[in-house]
């Protein structure tokens, strides 16, 4: 028999040892009885599998995509792209964010390879963007300035273009201004959750007034059927939860702010099994629980 800490997890499943935490806790509402007997014996088996994943690469969580056109349909771990950002620094240390994405390319094998435009068809058959808003609190130390984002506030939307023309430019205000919209389609809704980030003009990578800083957020993310879908088609459910991780190119965290960098986008949060299949793994452990007394 192989030891189970020489097993590593599968991709699914360290995805979902990740979720653990609020899985544990469905787990419970339905398994009182079997609570501590469930929770112990999956803990131990993410504990064994995270030793063992430890000295392997980063795993991204993959998805398909049936694009739109006559492409085949095709596997990512991830999408690459670019921002713009309008950002109002307030003086007692709140700001407002409002963000424009645009994905630039789908990424496979655990975002080492990128995917062709002629594969995929992105950025030539269609295009796709986000708009994220959200509201956060700044601090500042020398040349660093830290970024924390406020949990339940803002909003995501995740769109498709069908035309690949639609274009965002900041406007005067807080806003953007969109052009070519009217063929949008919306395919996915999200909740900004948690986030953070900093910048620095003294980090030695601040070259040229570029990768002066960095910042990841979390939202979830619910898929619009029939749009949504028909465009991410697997896994089925979709994952529950996006990632969001980017770089700042330079700037004064003072006022009105337009900023740009790089922001790359992974997918996570494997849907919690359903009632019954959580009924059926008790029944499971219960039977085991019993042969080994009986061993």
């Amino acid at each position: 028999m192989v030891p189970l800490a020489s097993a590593p997890l599968s991709s699914r499943q360290r995805t979902w040892c990740n979720q653990f935490p609020y899985a544990a806790r469905w787990h419970l509402r339905f398994l009182p009885s079997l609570g501590w007997l469930s929770a112990n014996l999956l803990v131990a088996a993410c504990a064994l599998g995270a030793q063992s994943a430890s000295a392997q690469t980063t795993v991204f969580a993959d998805f398909t995509v049936q694009p739109t056109g006559t492409g085949a349909n095709f596997v990512a771990d991830k999408i690459t792209g670019n921002f713009v950002e309008i950002a109002n620094f307030s003086t007692d240390g709140s700001f407002s964010a409002n963000l424009y994405w645009k994905g630039g390319a789908f990424v496979a094998n655990d975002g080492t390879t990128q995917l062709t435009a002629s594969a995929t068809g992105l950025g030539t058959n269609y295009g796709i963007y986000a708009l994220y808003t959200a509201d956060a609190t700044f601090s500042r130390s020398g040349t660093r300035t830290d970024f924390n984002f406020t949990s339940g506030t803002g909003s995501l939307s995740f769109w498709l273009d069908p035309g690949n023309n639609t274009e965002y430019v900041p406007g005067p205000g807080n806003d953007f201004v969109g052009s070519n919209t009217g063929d949008d389609i919306r395919i996915a809704n999200g909740d900004p959750l948690s986030g953070n980030g900093f910048l620095d003009s003294a980090n030695p990578q601040c070259g040229g007034g570029i990768f002066c800083g960095a910042f990841g957020s979390t939202t979830t993310f619910q898929l619009i059927d029939p749009d949504g879908t028909s465009f991410f088609i697997a896994p089925t459910p979709f994952y529950q939860l996006s990632f969001q991780s980017g770089q700042l190119n330079n700037f004064d965290p003072t006022g009105r702010q337009v900023l740009n960098g790089s922001l790359d986008v992974v997918f996570n949060g494997v849907p919690v099994p359903e009632p019954t299949s959580i009924a059926l793994l008790g029944l499971g452990l219960i039977g085991l629980s019993r042969r080994r007394r009986k061993g």
